[in-house]
């Protein structure tokens, strides 16, 4: 798939939710963990938080041989979609099309906090204001990681219109 600031933003929107709590959380990690087991062989941690909490409603792995390292990522890309509202998909393809870094368009000194690398979701409501939850996998290629996510809040809504 080709990825578009504008083509990511309409995933963003198709993507909202009629309702977010921690059994729609349980169901949509669920599904993203499935699909990861049956399309990917290489292991991933799936991490559903609350925003304004950031209080954690799910957590797994796919499988044996995750690392430390993939909970850095997943807490580097929870803060760019905390701090912007956007997927950390759409924050890289922004920052691309100006041709600048994160630390240059918002002048920050520390590159360990934030990771504007594909994988990491804002759970929006119909009818609801600004991000209610944050979606979050790490261990695969960036474009993976994001598809993951949206392949499974896709599925996730077909099943429940």
């Amino acid at each position: 798939m080709s990825f578009t600031v504008e083509s990511v933003t309409a995933q963003e929107e198709a993507c909202r939710l009629h309702s977010f709590d921690s059994n729609v959380a349980w169901e949509i990690g669920n599904i993203i963990r499935a699909n990861a087991q049956q399309k990917f062989t290489r292991p991933v941690v799936i991490y559903i938080a609350h925003a304004n909490s950031t209080q954690l409603l799910f957590f797994a792995t796919s499988g044996p041989g995750t690392l430390p390292d993939n909970m850095h990522w997943v807490k580097r890309k929870e803060a760019v979609v905390l701090r912007w509202g956007c997927s950390t998909m759409r924050m890289r393809l922004t920052l691309q099309t100006k041709a600048k870094t994160l630390q240059e368009v918002y002048e920050m000194g520390d590159p360990s906090i934030y990771a504007v690398h594909g994988g990491g979701f804002p759970v929006k409501v119909k009818g609801v204001e600004g991000v209610v939850g944050v979606i979050v996998v790490s261990g695969l290629p960036q474009e993976d990681d994001h598809c993951v996510i949206v392949d499974g809040i896709q599925e996730y809504l077909a099943r429940n219109p």
